[in-house]
């Protein structure tokens, strides 16, 4: 038995990454997981029916408020109710503040916090009548500021205000509403910087995690877990770092 046994997730940016991550940590726990992202994610759908699980993919550009909603109405057709929504997908545009297009500041803010927004919001207006529900948002640990980050450190900030007000709002209607900050995690984006430099942009950044090595998706997954089952019904409105003691 799985402690999320009977219920059903969405995950955004379940493609690859921490999505992925995310989305077998749910299944292997019990529930039945919508795998969204921009592109069919049919190789996730499949590792997780091969398992034993149940999950469907479905395309969607979080940035598209109609297309948020059609993904929540997909859920709940498909398995029947919506319980737990983690808000994952994302993108970064790097670049210094003074030379940041307008396009890039545009770019990330729709996606990473808009995007969040809309899936918050859907997920929430549908938990609201059944006084039930998970929201797990991913921010990171720039929010607290990093150098080139500008528009992404901006948005993930913002998701951590929007998730307090979430939690603040729908905590009597029995919704928690909480953030995780992942650290240096080895996805498919952070192990080209073992093509950097022989290898030394990698080791720089390993070097500043305390535990001494990058993380995993699985970490990630794991405690998106725990949030979305009973075990963490008195967790509300926290920002919970994942990051082998980088975040401080």
């Amino acid at each position: 038995m799985g402690r999320l046994d009977g219920k059903t997730a969405i995950v955004t940016g379940a493609g690859r990454g921490l999505g992925k991550g995310i989305a077998l940590e749910l299944a292997k726990e019990g529930a039945k997981v919508v795998v969204a992202d921009m592109a069919p994610a049919e190789d996730v759908v499949e590792i997780i029916r091969e398992a034993g699980g149940e999950a469907a993919s479905f395309c969607v550009n979080v940035s598209v408020q109609k297309e948020v909603q059609d993904l929540v109405a997909f859920a709940v057709e498909r398995f029947g109710t919506l319980d737990i929504m983690v808000n994952n997908a994302g993108i970064n545009r790097d670049g210094m503040l003074h030379k940041m297009t307008a396009e890039n500041w545009d770019l990330v803010i729709a996606v990473d916090l808009t995007g969040t927004f809309y899936g918050t919001q859907e997920a929430i207006r549908y938990m609201r009548p059944r006084e039930s529900g998970r929201i797990i948002n991913i921010s990171s640990g720039s929010w607290l500021g990093n150098i080139g980050q500008a528009n992404y450190a901006a948005a993930k900030a913002g998701v951590v205000g929007l998730t307090k007000t979430a939690a603040r709002e729908n905590a009597k209607k029995g919704i928690t509403c909480n953030v995780i900050c992942p650290g240096f995690i080895e996805t498919d984006m952070t192990v080209k910087l073992k093509e950097v430099n022989g290898g030394a942009a990698w080791d720089s950044m390993v070097s500043r995690v305390p535990v001494g090595y990058a993380g995993k998706p699985s970490d990630v997954g794991r405690l998106a877990a725990f949030l979305a089952s009973d075990d963490a019904a008195y967790i509300t409105s926290e920002v919970i770092n994942c990051g082998g003691g980088m975040i401080v």
